[in-house]
């Protein structure tokens, strides 16, 4: 099958019926009789009208799926609550306890050995090759367990822009999202010394060849509904293949979340949605708007609710601090051992850079405007403004002064109409 898909034009969304019509012609009921489907899905850190999917797919196959069930994609987030799914999916407790009584769902859980699964190793000779010999190294691959007591899944994720892989979606809802360690970990830090600007809002990425080449390693049939999101709604909807469906949606992404500015600002107040609730998350304000922040500038994080820095990772971030890539490459024997994840989210917040002679030149400087006191900060290696002290709508009109203002930061990609060398 091909690649089922919906398009709409620009400001417009699709409709609930647009989205069905997708879903019928995608999961036709006789394939998926007596078959037990397992749902993967993002958590609350990804806009996106989830719930449509959800009862979509229900609708169609529920009566006859001898299972239908929903796993988040935590990656190394923190797992959610009954009512945090509950709001995921749009359901009621009372739906919930009634009509989607029969579906059960579950967390994943990345540093469980005992949840996960060896499906076997990326080696050494093809990492080279993957990463453009960068790494030469055998990679473990691991994936969630109970992904092998169904005969079908399903991944439903929208496709952004993306630091760590070019654009997300697709195996991205694999690898990490129901992942082990070992890859994630891997793959991260490779995007990390390749850099943010270099990968983000690119398609064929030496990251992304390593999820794909890991996804391929799920023998499982998989079906794939990436969604390209605007507002609340979608702009498309892609059926098909893991490969295929994330292939066409990535390419409508580059077209509606990517903006063009002519000139970088010095000054960018990039504001984190409620969605992110620690700065391992709202950094992607940063990820996003790297390449249009000038040399010397300041951008702000801008998030008066975040109080963490990162509950999975916090103790290695704030012991290493945010620092540029070259600070940890020409240190490598003191870090080598901290876990590459939380490393490669510590080069991406704080953005390129130099390192010689034992002394940081960050090309920008970070700041957080969030609960996180200003000696967390400090320890931390990134700036400190109290949030009491700042106005948004300050910022707000100023693009001529070279001043940003980005409500809703994290998900839209901002890019120069003349990019430089290093982007």
């Amino acid at each position: 099958m091909g690649v089922v898909s919906k398009k709409v034009s620009e400001g417009k969304l699709l409709s609930t019926e647009q989205a069905r019509e997708v879903v019928t012609e995608s999961m036709p009921e006789e394939a998926f009789r007596d078959r037990k489907v397992l749902l993967i899905v993002p958590d609350a850190t990804r806009t996106a009208p989830v719930g449509t999917m959800f009862k979509e797919i229900h609708e169609q196959i529920g009566g006859v799926a001898s299972a239908l069930d929903v796993m988040i994609a935590l990656g190394t987030h923190q797992a959610m609550g009954e009512a945090a799914i509950e709001q995921r999916l749009e359901i009621s407790h009372d739906e919930r306890t009634g009509r989607y009584a029969k579906v059960q769902f579950f967390n994943h859980a990345w540093d469980d050995p005992s949840a996960l699964k060896n499906i076997g190793t990326i080696t050494a000779e093809e990492i080279s090759d993957l990463s453009g010999g960068l790494f030469e190294m055998d990679v473990t691959v691991e994936v969630n367990a109970k992904l092998f007591d169904y005969d079908q899944i399903v991944i439903i994720g929208p496709v952004f822009p993306h630091e760590v892989v070019g654009f997300s979606g697709g195996n991205k809802y694999l690898f990490p999202g129901v992942a082990g360690p070992q890859v994630l970990n891997f793959f991260h830090w490779l995007g990390a010394v390749i850099t943010t600007p270099k990968i983000i809002g690119h398609k064929w990425t030496p990251v992304r060849k390593v999820v794909d080449r890991a996804g391929a390693m799920v023998k499982i049939p998989k079906l794939a509904f990436c969604m390209v999101v605007e507002s609340d709604g979608m702009s498309g909807l892609f059926a098909g293949s893991v490969e295929e469906a994330w292939s066409a949606a990535s390419d409508l992404s580059s077209e509606r979340h990517t903006l063009s500015k002519e000139k970088p600002f010095h000054k960018i107040l990039a504001c984190a949605p409620e969605m992110y609730d620690e700065i391992w998350t709202a950094g992607k304000c940063m990820y996003k708007l790297e390449s249009v922040l000038a040399d010397g500038g300041e951008l702000i994080i801008y998030a008066p609710h975040i109080s963490d820095v990162c509950i999975a990772h916090g103790e290695t971030i704030e012991k290493v601090g945010y620092h540029c890539r070259d600070y940890f490459l020409k240190q490598w024997d003191q870090f080598k051992d901290m876990p590459w994840g939380a490393l490669a989210h510590c080069v991406h917040v704080k953005g390129l850079g130099k390192f010689k002679n034992g002394v940081e030149t960050p090309r920008a400087e970070v700041t957080l405007a969030t609960q996180i006191s200003e000696a967390k900060c400090r320890q931390i290696n990134l700036g400190y403004r109290d949030p009491a002290t700042i106005n948004p709508e300050d910022f707000a009109n100023r693009e001529d002064e070279g001043i940003l203002l980005v409500p809703h930061a994290g998900e839209r990609l901002f890019r120069l109409a003349n990019p430089p060398a290093w982007a």
